[in-house]
């Protein structure tokens, strides 16, 4: 039980956030004359066959796709966006291009799922990948499936919430300690 609680932590909310984040950010280089540097990060090996055949069985099963479904007309919308705010000039031209290099790269979001799958057959055994594929398909796994979206959704809405109150909190002792020191603010 101790390793699935590890497996099911380790596979939900994180990878949602930070690719919803990683989706929705403006690129660097539509915001810069330079690119930017890219972090290093060490380069995931190569899973085996059967690991990342069942990586990508368990992101199928969790709809990850949709995810990413829309992450090339996205950037692309984004991307132009910033240089038309660099480029007001150019605002034809900029839309028109837009529907070149969406066209042009279509398809590309794919490697969004199959890097997913890489990245969960370094993190995972192939072994481990099974069992988690197992549990998905238990009637349990299958109620997690359906109900966890929206139990992270009410999760982040009490997170939200218990942060503004603890803001308003922590905000209502400041001005206690300064109204001893004398001090109204």
């Amino acid at each position: 039980m101790k390793r699935l609680s590890k497996i099911l932590s380790a596979t939900g909310l994180g990878l949602s956030i930070a690719l919803g984040l990683a989706l929705t950010a403006v690129p660097a280089g539509a915001q810069q004359k330079q690119p930017a540097p890219q972090p290093s990060a060490a380069p995931l090996k190569q899973g085996t066959p059967g690991a990342i055949a069942a990586a990508k069985e368990i992101l199928l099963m969790k709809n990850a796709a949709a995810m990413y479904a829309n992450a090339v007309p996205n950037i692309v919308q984004q991307t132009k966006d910033a240089l038309l705010q660099q480029n007001l000039n150019y605002q034809k031209d900029l839309n028109e291009v837009a529907v070149i290099v969406a066209q042009k790269l279509a398809g590309r979001e794919k490697e969004i799922g199959d890097g997913m799958a890489n990245v969960y057959a370094n993190e995972f055994s192939e072994q481990e990948l099974k069992d988690l594929v197992t549990f998905y398909k238990s009637p349990l796994g299958q109620k997690l499936l359906t109900t966890e979206p929206r139990a992270i959704q009410f999760s982040m809405s009490y997170m939200n919430g218990w942060a503004q109150n603890f803001s308003e909190a922590v905000n209502a002792e400041f001005r206690a300690e300064m109204r001893k020191r004398g001090k109204q603010i």
